[in-house]
């Protein structure tokens, strides 16, 4: 699944050729979009932004379409008429006069008037976004210390959008190992400079990702790492998807389990249930 900056990275791409344009024609690959599609030609698209892993594409009329990727969904961006070569099926596309937006394999679509977005099933019961501009480590420190969520352990709770929007499956392996927290561990069972770390690692690594387009290496070992020539998922990561390989801290061996039916990867030592 798609996380947040992975949406925010496709909602920047859609932004450069929809925003302040008119949407000349709307193509839906599900019939329930038919009607909100007639309301949406000719209109101009104002903003579109995210809210986790949430898409909102804005419209001048006042109306707002709600994507959510899930499992399967991708977006793609391209020149009109000129349509990528695939076989996922295409859920919905946005045609200005010279570019096409277009989400493919997507079912979780609809179209809002914006007031109506405030009681969305998801939209309201979401944390904030942890690519928000204003979030600082601070708020993110106070959630984790809430009695809402201090007592669960953060590798279920770092997948709970309530908590933080827009983290997912690899984003949690890669904070608590640069945090060196345990996922088992609960947040109450932390002492404050861990609590401090892990808030700080936790917007860190989530803007890193987004600036660096999926990596959550520090830049200097990513760089070092880029001269080698190997796979872009062999040097994306620090711990996740890295069973057996040696740990890039301490060289003993990434070990992967499964909490909340999601795979996770940790250091035994980097990482140890007691500090």
């Amino acid at each position: 699944m798609p996380e947040g900056p992975e949406i925010r990275i496709a909602a920047d791409k859609i932004a450069k050729i929809i925003e302040n344009q008119v949407i000349e024609d709307i193509d839906v690959g599900l019939p329930r979009l038919s009607a909100a599609a007639l309301s949406l030609k000719g209109n101009v698209v104002t903003k579109v932004e995210t809210r986790g892993k949430a898409m909102l594409i804005h419209f001048a009329n006042g109306l707002t379409i709600y994507s959510h990727n899930q499992l399967y969904g991708v977006w793609r961006t391209c020149k009109r008429g000129n349509l990528p070569q695939t076989k996922r099926s295409l859920r919905l596309a946005l045609h200005t006069s010279t570019h096409s937006a277009l989400l493919y394999s997507a079912s979780d679509i609809a179209v809002y008037e914006r007031a109506d977005l405030i009681n969305h099933p998801f939209l309201q019961k979401i944390g904030p976004d942890i690519l928000q501009k204003d979030i600082d480590w601070q708020t993110i420190a106070l959630r984790l210390k809430a009695k809402r969520f201090c007592k669960r352990r953060l590798s279920i709770l770092y997948l709970d959008q309530a908590f933080i929007a827009g983290i997912g499956n690899y984003l949690r392996t890669e904070i608590l190992f640069a945090a060196g927290v345990h996922p088992d561990l609960k947040p109450k069972e932390l002492s404050q400079e861990q609590i401090e770390t892990l808030s700080k690692q936790t917007l860190i690594i989530s803007k890193r990702a987004y600036s660096t387009k999926g990596y959550t290496l520090p830049d200097e070992l990513r760089k070092q790492l880029k001269e080698t020539k190997g796979s872009y998922e062999s040097v994306r990561f620090m711990a996740f998807n890295r069973e057996g390989l040696p740990c890039r801290e301490c060289v003993s061996n990434i070990v992967k389990g499964l909490r909340n039916g999601r795979r996770i990867y940790w250091c035994e030592i980097c990482q140890a249930v007691l500090n």
